[in-house]
């Protein structure tokens, strides 16, 4: 039987979509451009924040190895590429990251559609210009470490009470349904507040779906209100809602947790924020990708190196970026990430990670940390091959030798054969600089072999 569908009446008054306002934020934020008026945020940005959700940004952490043949040690020339054109998991010791760990952060808020009711309860909430300073009761100060120092990050910020009052009166005169339901892409107003960075608004919103039980619904793919904060870098609206009780480790569709996005995305504020609320929070989550915080964090800072040394060391920004991973890198060991831990597709562990991508940056952070079992852990094997073997890949990479020589020094063992039967040392690229770091291997195995002949033999 069939029945005639009437057409949907259109909204006269529309609000954009969460999608369109990461959209808008991303702009903002990654254009010199002042933000106009309809954009802006009400909560106060650091000025040396760099947040940089561009388009080029991966999203998500998929897409690990999955087979011995796409773990195996290629004989390619490392060049550097543009982070938009980084692939992940490939043959090649470069450049390994692929589509899948590539989704955009925007398109995982579904198509741009338009919601009724929303908008008049916002427009009330715009910054009307010209912007002002935010007075110093609403400053946030954040002190941004680099990974060298102590990993305390130190924010302070306090919620407009006048603002706050009027938010709850507004959502009290607002109609049921919208300010408790949820749209055609599953945003609460919530969700829209959040997005949008309008603290007391997302504050009052946040009351009102706690005491309906609603305080972690989903959107359509899967994200609360805490990891619609996390990723628009809202580290107030983060502890505003993890005071409410909202599920720390509540997952997307892709088994991101927020500790995921953060490190990712690398926001060191978003993530103390997060680590404080140890120990409900699970460090060794796993992604659908078998992967944890860290690994992700990892695998986020290599792509910003590789697109640091694209740009010449130019870009302020994108060195900025790069400290700021490696901050949330350190930031999860220190507060107890496992650096044993191997993700689940490929065995990887975080050295094997940072050696197969040139992040000479990352190793010697790795090989700072004091471990009693540094040897083992340096010659543990992803699908066969060991650290020193995807060294030994490393053609062409300008950190090759450094790379190898650190490995050696903390007992890398270049007489360990990978599932083809090859030692590191067969692996090396043909040509002069080949030859002398094949002598160097060959001399370090000798001497590892005269340290272990039994002392009667020597006699």
């Amino acid at each position: 039987m069939h029945f005639d569908k009437s057409p949907k009446e259109k909204p006269c008054c529309t609000l954009p979509t969460v999608k369109k306002l990461l959209e808008q934020k991303r702009r903002r934020e990654t254009s010199s451009v002042p933000p106009s008026c309809s954009t802006a945020s009400t909560s106060p940005v650091h000025p040396t924040t760099v947040t940089q959700l561009s388009s080029s940004e991966p999203f998500t952490c998929t897409g690990a190895s999955s087979s011995y043949s796409e773990m195996a040690v290629s004989y390619e020339q490392w060049n550097p590429v543009p982070e938009s054109a980084i692939s992940y998991y490939p043959s090649q010791p470069g450049p390994s990251y692929s589509a899948a760990y590539s989704l955009q952060m925007p398109s995982e808020y579904g198509t741009q559609q338009q919601a009724q009711g929303y908008g008049d309860a916002l427009s009330a909430y715009e910054p009307q210009c010209p912007m002002t300073v935010p007075d110093q009761s609403m400053a946030t100060t954040w002190s941004l470490l680099v990974p060298s120092q102590t990993t305390q990050l130190s924010f302070a910020s306090s919620l407009d009470t006048n603002k706050l009052e009027e938010a709850r009166m507004m959502l009290s005169g607002m109609d049921y349904s919208r300010a408790t339901g949820q749209d055609e892409d599953g945003d609460t107003i919530l969700h829209i507040y959040t997005a949008k960075g309008l603290r007391e608004c997302a504050f009052a919103a946040a009351e009102r779906l706690r005491d309906l039980g609603r305080l972690d619904a989903k959107e359509h793919k899967g994200k609360t209100a805490l990891l619609v904060a996390v990723t628009a870098n809202q580290p107030d609206i983060v502890q505003d809602l993890l005071s409410f009780g909202t599920d720390i480790n509540a997952c997307d569709v892709n088994g991101q947790t927020a500790l995921h996005l953060a490190a990712h995305y690398g926001f060191p504020t978003v993530l103390q924020v997060i680590l404080s609320s140890r120990p409900a929070v699970n460090l060794e989550a796993r992604n659908f990708e078998g992967m944890t915080p860290v690994h992700c964090a990892a695998i986020s800072h290599s792509i910003t190196m590789k697109a640091v040394f694209t740009s010449g060391l130019q870009d302020v920004s994108l060195q900025t970026k790069a400290r700021e991973k490696l901050t949330c890198v350190e930031m999860l060991i220190n507060a107890g990430a496992s650096l044993l831990s191997q993700e689940i597709k490929s065995n990887k562990t975080l050295l094997h990670l940072a050696v197969k991508e040139g992040n000479i940056d990352l190793v010697r952070y790795l090989f700072r940390i004091p471990l009693q079992n540094m040897k083992d852990f340096v010659n543990m094997k992803a699908h066969g091959h060991t650290a020193l073997h995807m060294a030994a890949g490393l053609h062409g990479n300008p950190h090759q030798e450094e790379i190898l020589r650190l490995l050696l020094s903390r007992g890398a063992d270049p007489s360990i054969r990978n599932l083809e039967n090859d030692q590191p040392a067969h692996l090396l690229q043909s040509g002069p600089q080949g030859e002398q770091l094949k002598l160097m291997l060959k001399k370090r195995n000798a001497s590892s072999r005269r340290r272990i002949v039994p002392l009667q033999d020597q006699e």
